[in-house]
């Protein structure tokens, strides 16, 4: 018998890499997000990024730790001198700014990263200074967008919501 105690949602069990090619989210051109747990308690979240072009997708900061696995192809940051390739763990100290880079010098020209993000993600130019951010409840936001322009409907994100 399973107890569902009031206010509390239950566990989520998906396949990660979903058959139907409509719930990856837009996030740029190229780049795609498929959200996994959106934890609004918590303001953290867990996704899925896949690239599929060459070159820098972003320069951040995350306000608070951030760990990854990389599923598929490979990346590096700019400011690190390591590859983060099929099968590596990886994890993010808090108030580091790195920039996301997928290209040959990796190897690769597409990846898949599972992401574990606490807190949000600061967008910065060249100079440090704030060009945009996202937080679980930007993401909600894009989700319900994408959902409802797609055909799954805008209620489709709220199974991932905690």
């Amino acid at each position: 018998m399973i107890i569902q105690l009031p206010g509390v949602r239950p566990e989520i069990a998906v396949q990660a890499i979903p058959d139907d090619e409509r719930v990856w989210v837009p996030q740029a051109p190229d780049v795609w997000f498929r959200p996994l747990l959106l934890n609004t308690a918590t303001g953290s979240w867990c996704n899925l990024l896949r690239v599929r072009k060459s070159g820098v997708l972003s320069r951040h900061i995350h306000p608070s730790w951030v760990t990854g696995m990389v599923l598929k192809g490979a990346w590096r940051y700019l400011e690190h001198d390591w590859v983060a390739r099929e099968g590596s763990f990886v994890y993010e100290p808090p108030g580091e700014i790195h920039t996301l880079v997928v290209d040959e010098a990796v190897g690769a020209q597409e990846m898949v990263t599972f992401f574990n993000i606490h807190g949000a993600m600061v967008y910065l130019d060249e100079h440090g200074a704030v060009t945009g951010y996202e937080d679980v409840l930007t993401k909600i936001d894009m989700c319900r967008k994408h959902y409802a322009g797609c055909g799954l409907g805008a209620g489709y994100v709220e199974q991932f919501i905690r």
